[in-house]
């Protein structure tokens, strides 16, 4: 039967998101000058202010200040009128050492495989109804602010626009599953205090909407929120503090498949919350482009300081082309679980993380781990 089903995503600029793409600016430059550095950074942002807190463990020199000034400047907080701006805002660090008894189970200086950085479950997800083998309606959410910041900082086209945004896409699913048309589209957009509700709006319409969403998708009855309040000119940490790893849904599946509640950002890959979620996307997106089903959720499972998964469980929402069992201890057999083994497949001992605390972590064939490098493989295990 029809349904409908919503996602969203947030921008740059939202005040969460600064917090994450800060921590991870961090994570990146720590790991540039020690690879082998233990990183857990979170970052609150308000009005005129940014703090960094948590727990490091390296032998590289980071300039806290200039890169959490960098982070601010490059997404587009530059004026004072802002309230919070990369020339004038306070930076505070509290950043101190992991803790040994963690350094415990990770460390392998005894000879000692690598251990998970912590207990916990991560999941992995892939549909098929979108080329990236992501669910369309976080897609198209994560699409419109990808261009609407374009638009803000390579364009002339709407010089009022603010860093700060929201977008909301909901979909109506045909009988058999597939996205039939889009049902609404919620927008809201920080502006300049001199512009009328009306010209963000038609501007919104003419230069973003018609340009990221497919014409086919649309139809008289689609409903269009812009601003719906009225006026968005207080935003980002002036307008609502911001803190590391509040968005988890928009940085994964936007709602869809499941989540274990850990984020992402601000950790090393020794931290299996982050490597391990990124591992089964992987599973679940080459089992998904094998056509060994439509759709495939993916949990893993892990003991603090103990190397492999607890648990591996697959479920592909009766899609699948064998029994979920079968395919589970096949991806036990192919896919090196791990996290030395997890780090070592996607290289991720390197400064590539700033690029994904904004727009979604999956669906960006520019990560490794989206790769489909183990269709053959997953395919004759079975």
């Amino acid at each position: 039967m029809k349904h409908l089903f919503t996602s969203e995503s947030v921008s740059e600029g939202h005040p969460d998101k600064i917090a994450d793409q800060i921590s991870d600016a961090i994570l990146d430059t720590i790991i540039s000058g020690d690879p082998d550095s233990r990183v857990a950074v979170e970052t609150l942002v308000t009005t005129g202010l940014a703090i960094v807190s948590g727990e490091v463990t390296t032998d590289a020199y980071v300039d806290i200040q200039e890169v959490v000034r960098d982070v601010i400047r490059e997404i587009g907080y530059t004026k004072p009128s802002y309230r919070f701006d990369a020339d004038s805002c306070g930076v505070l660090s509290t950043i101190h050492q992991q803790s040994e008894d963690i350094a415990l189970g990770v460390d392998t200086d005894s000879g000692k495989e690598q251990g998970a950085g912590d207990q916990g479950m991560m999941f992995g997800y892939a549909i098929n109804e979108t080329d990236e083998l992501m669910p369309a309606t976080l897609l198209y959410s994560h699409h419109l602010l990808k261009k609407l910041a374009h638009i803000r900082k390579e364009t002339a086209l709407m010089s009022y626009l603010g860093p700060d945004s929201k977008s909301q896409v909901t979909i109506e699913y045909s009988p058999d599953g597939k996205p039939a048309r889009i049902a609404t589209i919620v927008l809201s957009t920080q502006h300049d205090a001199d512009v009328d509700l009306s010209q963000v709006q038609s501007d919104i319409k003419k230069h973003l909407i018609t340009q990221v969403i497919p014409e086919d998708l649309m139809d008289s009855n689609t409903i269009l929120h812009v601003n719906p309040t009225g006026r968005f000119v207080i935003g980002g940490p002036h307008g609502d503090t911001g803190l590391t790893g509040r968005k988890i849904i928009v940085d994964t599946y936007g709602g869809y498949g499941g989540h274990g509640g850990g984020a992402f950002s601000g950790k090393d890959p020794s931290k299996v919350d982050r490597s391990a979620a990124y591992a089964a996307r992987h599973i679940a997106k080459n089992v998904v482009a094998a056509g060994l089903a439509t759709e495939c959720l993916v949990q893993v499972a892990y003991a603090i300081g103990v190397a492999d998964p607890v648990s591996i469980n697959v479920n592909t929402k009766g899609t699948g082309k064998v029994k979920d069992e079968e395919l589970a201890a096949a991806i036990g057999k192919t896919f090196d679980l791990t996290p030395a083994g997890i780090i070592e497949r996607f290289k991720l001992k390197r400064p590539i993380y700033r690029k994904t605390a904004a727009y979604g972590h999956f669906g960006r064939d520019e990560f490794p781990w989206e790769q489909l490098d183990y269709v053959d493989k997953i395919s004759n295990a079975l």
